[in-house]
């Protein structure tokens, strides 16, 4: 058996490749992304000396993807950073290239709500037609739809409130959610690759923890000693505050002066789902797949210390 993972310059897929190399030998593994110049030179060397083929595999080249592909039995896709038609084709693209080789089953990193019509989150469009798209493929999968991740709050939150004074502006409210953390998430994804989830079967992937961004935002403070102020808005009055740091409306907006990857369209439509209980879905996966408890905000805390600390003013800062 041969095991690809994509994305392995990626925070999500290169947490799966780090936990693939404990649980199989490198030659069982092939490990692609866009460009491997993007991955740091030792941990190539790394992978080489293992015996793990490496790949280049862009989203938006299919024949590409087919040779890279080839080999391989078990998939994991890690989803595309556009959003809207653009990354619905090249998801169709991943799919056509995995089922033109010897890929037998493919597992799919989509987003909570992705099968739910009362959502309504700017980026679900992309991942339900994917996953339509998929379980009309004809091939063996598994979904995994991942909640809005825990860190974010701990890094990117943070962040933005380091350019703005100290004020945490957001339109969730007081609502609660059970944020995944990334390493529980890459702990699922390790687990469909290797073949312990169901046949063709979706999974609801969150945190244990119930927790509001005014409690997470209270907690920094506490322990940072900083007075984080939390301030939730309206979503309009929030696009504005998010149009005066220079952040796009959407995707196809002018990212030369914004601190994040990240469009207006996609945090707003997240955050108010906070606000308005979408996020708070509870499900046993992590622990099902994993034998472990997902981790709690607590449990970050140091490890994104620096975050604060330092007064880090711009996302390719975090690290």
């Amino acid at each position: 058996m041969r095991y690809i993972v994509t994305g392995v310059d990626g925070q999500l897929g290169g947490r799966v490749a780090a936990n693939m190399i404990t649980e199989v030998a490198g030659e069982q593994l092939i490990f692609t992304c866009p460009d491997l110049r993007r991955v740091p030179q030792p941990r190539l060397d790394y992978w080489k000396f293992l015996g793990i083929t490496l790949r280049e595999a862009n989203y938006d080249d299919k024949e590409q993807m087919i040779d890279a592909f080839k080999g391989g039995n078990r998939l994991f896709m890690v989803s595309g950073v556009l959003i809207g038609p653009k990354r619905v084709l090249q998801h169709k693209n991943v799919i056509d290239a995995a089922l033109a080789g010897s890929v037998e089953h493919i597992t799919y990193t989509s987003f909570l709500g992705a099968n739910r019509p009362e959502y309504t989150q700017y980026v679900l469009p992309d991942h339900t037609a994917t996953e339509s798209y998929l379980n009309n493929s004809g091939a063996d999968f598994n979904i995994m739809r991942n909640n809005l991740y825990l860190e974010n709050y701990l890094t990117n939150s943070v962040m933005l409130a380091n350019i703005s004074n100290f004020k945490g502006i957001t339109t969730a409210g007081d609502g609660k959610a059970t944020f995944i953390p990334k390493d529980d998430s890459g702990r699922v994804a390790t687990a469909l690759l290797l073949g312990k989830g169901g046949h063709k079967q979706d999974y609801d992937v969150v945190g244990e923890e119930l927790i509001s961004q005014y409690e997470i935002c209270e907690m920094i403070s506490k322990f940072s000693g900083i007075n984080y102020e939390y301030i939730t808005l309206k979503e309009d009055d929030f696009y504005k505050y998010l149009d005066s740091i220079h952040i796009p409306r959407n995707t196809d907006g002018d990212y030369s002066k914004s601190p994040v990857p990240w469009c207006g369209d996609d945090m707003v439509t997240n955050e108010s789902s906070i606000r308005d209980g979408f996020m708070a879905v509870q499900a046993d996966t992590v622990h099902k797949l994993t034998g472990r408890k997902p981790l709690r905000a607590m449990d970050l805390l140091e490890k994104y210390a620096y975050v604060w600390r330092d007064k880090v003013s711009s996302y390719w800062d975090i690290r």
